[in-house]
């Protein structure tokens, strides 16, 4: 019985020198190996055998980007307005050795660095430029951070600055400056759009004033073209009757005669005037002539 025991402890104790010697390292980890209490390798991506009870893992170190949010902090500007400014610092480890024994606590150490830069930095400034430098304040303190932070076997990669607070007065003040700009930008919109509204009822009153006299002037043509087509309709049909008149053989004394029956009808119009003739008498001879002519070809 006590064999069976001291089998079982053996195999126990030989499981847990297994455990303890081999180590398998995943990716994107690195595990400080100390000695003795001292340093003596770092382990990376694989599998591992360590001597029992004389090598130990000291440190895991993750080799992945690291994210950290600070909480806002309070900065004092170049012109004294004190505000609330929180960070976000992007970093990753670069030697496992040196984070684990460069400083005590890194990730505090981060903080505390962040929050010291972030005071130099905004001290230089006013707060109009603090509030549209971000991409200055950024990369100054990117610059900063990454020096500082090398002997620690950091490598910061990027640093934002996630809000700017200032105090309530002064968000107020901004507040009635956001909405008088915008008031201001409204007016000019709408003037602009009465401006333009204007412009176009004026250009349409143009065209429709261009467009009437237009029609008044093609109205005009086309009265005065039917004028002369009438005028010479008439021209020509005085022409034919001359031609008709000069075919028939028509003698002088017809066409007195026929000027004769034109005053007549003058003379018994509306009009008050009556053209007479220079040569009435010959055209009353003329008239008595044909009369006894007439009358000789009855009998």
């Amino acid at each position: 019985m006590l064999g069976f025991i001291l089998m079982i402890l053996l195999i126990a104790i030989v499981v847990i020198l297994i455990f303890s010697t081999v180590k398998i390292v995943p990716q994107s980890y690195a595990y400080v190996v100390e000695r003795i209490g001292a340093y003596d390798r770092t382990l990376n991506v694989g599998l591992h055998i360590l001597i029992p009870l004389i090598d130990r893992v000291s440190n895991r170190v993750s080799l992945k980007e690291q994210v950290m949010d600070f909480a806002p902090q309070p900065v004092i500007t170049k012109d004294n307005v004190t505000m609330q400014i929180d960070t976000v610092v992007y970093f990753s480890i670069t030697d496992p050795k040196l984070f684990t024994y460069g400083v005590v606590r890194p990730i505090n150490a981060i903080e505390t660095l962040t929050a010291t830069t972030l005071r130099n930095i905004i001290g230089e400034l006013e707060l109009d430029d603090t509030l549209t430098s971000r991409d200055i304040i950024n990369s100054k303190m990117r610059s900063i951070l990454d020096d500082a932070t090398d002997p620690w076997g950091i490598k910061v990669n990027r640093v934002e600055v996630k809000n700017i607070i200032p105090p309530r007065d002064i968000q107020e003040a901004m507040e009635k400056q956001m909405r008088a700009e915008r008031e201001r930008r409204e007016k000019i919109l709408q003037a602009e759009g009465e401006k333009k509204a204007a412009i176009l009822i004026a250009e349409g009153e143009k065209e429709s004033a261009i467009l009437r006299a237009d029609a008044k002037r093609e109205t005009h043509i086309r009265e005065a073209e039917g004028e002369a087509q009438a005028i010479l309709k008439v021209s020509a049909a005085k022409a034919d009757a001359l031609k008709l008149l000069k075919s028939a053989q028509a003698d002088e004394a017809v066409l007195k005669l026929k000027s004769y029956d034109a005053m007549i009808e003058v003379a018994n119009g509306t009009s008050t005037k009556i053209i007479v003739p220079s040569d009435l008498q010959n055209l009353v001879t003329t008239g008595t002539i044909l009369k006894e002519t007439l009358k000789e070809d009855k009998k």
